[in-house]
């Protein structure tokens, strides 16, 4: 492997971690908070948790846990051909959904909308707080004691409010800087992933139809490429070969423009980096056909009936469950009971937040089904 780029995020440089560790043996720093992302709690919760569709409605479509799998490999590639710790990326992108609620977008939106008088809900906060505060797998501190880096890469966005709470962690937002190149590439794999992979499932739930999609310009232009190669090819196949021809022409577009990037701004250091505008994105080009994919899938698929009606479930049950815990805190379990007695609403939302899709449902039944005692 080659060595980094003068202006990655080195380990052998990183600010450090709340709680002062040794340093570990045979791996760097930031291997060492990708290892315990991937045996924390909440990670493994990921399993259950959906992207669009609940967990119940099919075993073939994306989790939260498949789909960070997605984005930490396009992490590591655009990585790796642009000279970054590879194993920082990995880490981001690995915890960056680990705060999601149950049923995805609309379980966070939901939970934000109980918390309104309590401070609100936000994922990237929440994300940051399971690493920070509520895995509970050490004796000498709460939560996985990760990397400064590893922490600013998993808090993508944040309000000011919430940012002046944050120290150190949040200066970056109100001094209106950037973080690492490392924390950019995961956010933009983010993007890559999710974007062609929701194709991916919305084709196979039949919730969007091929000839739709050809309509849109980047699917259409690479379904083409398909079906002159390989004029004879049908079904799922057609289908991958597609996407995986938009996922590779998304990470070469954003390495070659992100380079160009690089090399404009010239930075020297990480603190250039961090001063700098951000520095890894797509070519005008792309970045308008992604904006007409987003609003394709926003409108097709995202509020596609047979989703909006699975989306006022979730609403509901959310919603339901809040209400049900702040009238009667003894109905949660003992260990939150003891949260609740401190901040008796965040202690709630941490709860419900950690669901999976299918625990919120059992749940629901165990609170309000007579059936079920």
């Amino acid at each position: 492997m080659a060595d980094p780029a003068a202006y990655a995020a080195l380990s052998e440089h990183s600010r450090g971690r709340r709680h002062p560790e040794p340093a570990p043996a045979g791996r760097s720093e930031f291997q060492r908070d990708r290892d315990r992302i991937i045996h924390s709690t909440a990670f493994r919760r990921l399993e259950y948790k959906t992207q669009v569709f609940v967990n119940h409605e099919g075993d073939l479509f994306r989790t939260r846990l498949t789909h960070s799998l997605e984005v930490a490999q396009i992490g590591r590639a655009i990585a790796r051909s642009l000279g970054l710790d590879q194993d920082l990326v990995e880490a981001i992108a690995l915890a960056h959904d680990l705060g999601h609620t149950p049923f995805g977008h609309t379980g966070q939106d939901a939970l934000n909308a109980c918390m309104q008088d309590y401070g609100g809900f936000e994922h990237n906060l929440q994300s940051l707080r399971v690493v920070d505060t509520l895995e509970e797998r050490y004796a000498e501190f709460d939560g996985l004691n990760l990397t400064f880096e590893t922490r600013e890469g998993i808090l993508k966005h944040c309000s000011l409010p919430h940012a002046q709470q944050l120290g150190e962690i949040g200066e970056r937002f109100l001094h209106k800087q950037q973080p690492s190149l490392e924390a950019q590439v995961a956010n933009l794999a983010d993007e890559i992933a999710y974007n062609n992979h929701d194709v991916d499932d919305g084709l196979r739930s039949e919730l969007i139809e091929l000839d739709q999609l050809s309509q849109v310009t980047v699917f259409a232009r690479h379904l083409s490429e398909v079906k002159q190669r390989y004029p004879v090819l049908s079904g799922r196949r057609v289908i991958h070969e597609t996407v995986r021809r938009m996922i590779n022409t998304l990470i070469t577009d954003l390495v070659a423009q992100s380079t160009k990037n690089i090399s404009f701004a010239n930075p020297r250091s990480i603190d250039d980096v961090r001063r700098a505008q951000p520095l890894i994105g797509f070519s005008g080009a792309i970045r308008t056909e992604q904006h007409e994919l987003k609003q394709f899938l926003r409108t097709q698929l995202y509020q596609h009936y047979r989703v909006n009606r699975m989306s006022g479930k979730a609403r509901r049950i959310i919603k339901a469950l809040f209400d049900a815990f702040m009238q009667d805190p003894k109905l949660l379990p003992p260990q939150y009971q003891d949260k609740a007695r401190q901040d008796q609403a965040r202690a709630i939302a941490d709860y419900i937040a950690g669901m999976t899709d299918r625990y919120a449902m059992k749940e629901y039944r165990h609170l309000f089904s007579v059936e079920e005692l």
